[in-house]
């Protein structure tokens, strides 16, 4: 199965996502995935507001399942949510989990006006009333497939399908 090019999706996302972008908005990037491409997504759109990071693996309904995750990473949300349009930044959507856990996190931060969610790959395989306002690609992977975004040395990204 081809897979598109990472690249470009990021430049598809900030054409679907800049004319929905007032001064007052701010991008939060899931790690790890979610941050580089909220990274590219910052630059292109010129957010003034600086770029959030969120890790919301303690807040994931799994967490007892999984365990704490090696590279658990701090959130750092450098500016106030409350009354602010925030946009989520992931890499791929799949079940829907992570983004709830996500936005429960960011709620511990305030009250943001609203949360939009931006994703370079829509996987399917919901199993959370969860979808993304800004999407630059729809594809079906087989449940025993992840979808995996890779960045290289370069700072290039790449994606690849691996097995479950």
């Amino acid at each position: 199965m081809p897979l598109p090019d990472a690249e470009q999706l990021c430049r598809q996302l900030a054409e679907q996502i800049r004319p929905h972008i007032t001064p007052h908005a701010a991008l939060v990037g899931i790690h790890t995935g979610g941050v580089w491409i909220a990274e590219r997504l910052h630059r292109a759109l010129g957010l003034p507001t600086p770029l959030g990071t969120i890790d919301p693996a303690f807040y994931r309904d799994d967490f007892h399942r999984s365990g704490l995750h090696p590279q658990l990473r701090p959130s750092d949300i450098p500016f106030d949510v409350a009354d602010r349009p925030i946009i989520i930044v992931d890499d791929v959507l799949y079940t829907g989990r992570t983004i709830r856990a996500a936005m429960n996190e960011l709620f511990d931060y305030g009250r943001p006006a609203r949360i939009d969610l931006a994703v370079l790959v829509d996987r399917g395989g919901r199993e959370l009333p969860i979808c993304a306002r800004f999407c630059a690609h729809v594809m079906n992977i087989p449940p025993d497939k992840n979808l995996q975004l890779e960045q290289d040395e370069q700072g290039l990204l790449t994606l690849r399908i691996i097995d479950a």
